[in-house]
């Protein structure tokens, strides 16, 4: 690791990994560095999904964070380069069988082997298509037994036998971690940056509106997120305001094509998501489509024009979130819009705000929001019309 990159301190740990700040050897560029231990069969396969979700954004899109390399973790100091295009086979088997296999480089690794599992990991069969099959080794040779009627080497001429690789002396190898080497975010997590400064409405128009860029450029490609919330977008602070980095994938899905051009039909059936975020579709347990992520951007949407928070359960720590008062008790939206289709949303919250307050939002903005968080799915705009809606509501209320 230390001739490629430096491990400076951790700067963020969730249920799956860890986070470091880091520098690049040559270049003394700052990065992010995730560590992800592939312990078991689940977790494998969710950082599969986030591995191939990052390669497909690349470098693409300034509001989306940007992978720069992956790398292999075999040994306590064995690292090595994922090349680009390829996903690690052993993890790819260790997903599809469902338990944690071993690496054996003298295996015959190939395609054709992943390619007959069809029924349960089709669509992970898919991702692996494009990787090149390891070339077949040769068998061994069996050794050969003493026998009257076997022909012996003469003694002065003693049978020599192959040095055995590397590979095959160091035994079975299995891959303890996939490290992700990302672009750096100085600003924190997005409840972090906006809550420690005082309202600023630009900041929130811009932050808004990079927020629908970039989930519009995520449906483009068939990917849809499912776990948008603020702790899921990172920011880096510039001279001219906060750059915002959809980030964290692995919960998100790829499309396997868009059903007749349109990814809204494509249907999802997983329930996952974080609870102030999800939408009724998914909190009732049915199938639901890309229209999730708006349904999330909306909540995300209101609470950031509004300054609206929240306490998470067992914890202090203030979270940008919309919700409805049932009593006492915060209800996610939801939750409340799966049990009521006909609730009624008071656009603009007229208290439960944190203080210092923004400026409402206008009745264009409004407006905007009650669509993305109607209870029906289809009556949410499109990703690929919402951020020109988002800059005309925005600009309608200016005025």
């Amino acid at each position: 690791m230390e001739e490629l990159y430096t491990l400076e301190k951790e700067v963020g740990r969730g249920s799956y990994g860890v986070v470091f700040e880091g520098h690049m050897s040559k270049t003394g560029q700052r990065v992010a560095i995730k560590r992800l231990p592939c312990s078991s069969p689940e977790c494998i396969e969710l950082y599969l999904q986030e591995l191939w979700a990052m390669r497909a954004t690349a470098k693409e899109h300034p509001n989306v964070i940007a992978l720069h390399s992956c790398l292999l973790q075999t040994g306590p100091r064995t690292l090595q380069n994922l090349k680009p295009g390829k996903l690690p086979l052993d993890l790819v088997e260790s997903a599809l069988k469902g338990t944690v296999v071993g690496v054996s480089h003298t295996q015959e690794r190939t395609n054709s082997r992943f390619q007959q599992r069809t029924s349960s990991a089709s669509k992970l069969q898919d991702r692996i298509n494009t990787a090149q099959a390891r070339p077949r080794l040769q068998d061994k040779t069996n050794s050969i037994t003493s026998d009257a009627k076997t022909p012996q080497r003469p003694p002065s001429r003693p049978r020599k036998r192959p040095a055995k690789r590397e590979e095959e002396q160091r035994g079975p190898l299995r891959c303890l971690a996939l490290w992700l080497v990302m672009e750096y975010c100085d600003g924190g997590d997005l409840n972090q940056y906006l809550l420690s400064r005082p309202p600023d409405s630009q900041h929130n128009h811009s932050v808004v509106q990079q927020l629908s860029s970039a989930v519009a450029f995520l449906h483009s490609l068939g990917i849809i997120h499912r776990d948008l919330k603020p702790d899921n977008v990172l920011v880096c602070d510039t001279p001219t305001g906060p750059v915002v980095k959809v980030a964290d994938f692995g919960l998100s899905k790829m499309s396997e094509g868009l059903v007749e051009g349109d990814l809204t039909r494509q249907h999802f059936s997983s329930t996952c998501g974080s609870d102030f975020y999800m939408a009724p579709e998914v909190w009732g347990g049915l199938s639901y489509t890309a229209q999730a992520d708006i349904f999330s951007l909306g909540v995300m949407f209101w609470a950031i024009l509004e300054r609206i928070t929240f306490l998470q359960e067992g914890t202090t720590q203030e979270q940008l979130g919309a919700y409805v008062c049932k009593g006492r008790w915060l209800m996610p939206l939801g939750e409340a819009l799966w049990e009521n289709a006909d609730l009624q949303l008071c656009i603009p919250m007229k208290f439960k705000r944190a203080p210092p307050l923004p400026p409402p939002p206008g009745p264009a903005v409004c407006s905007l929001l009650l669509d993305m968080l109607a209870s029906n799915p289809d009556a949410r705009p499109p990703a690929d019309q919402l951020q020109a809606r988002v800059r005309s509501a925005l600009k309608e209320d200016s005025h």
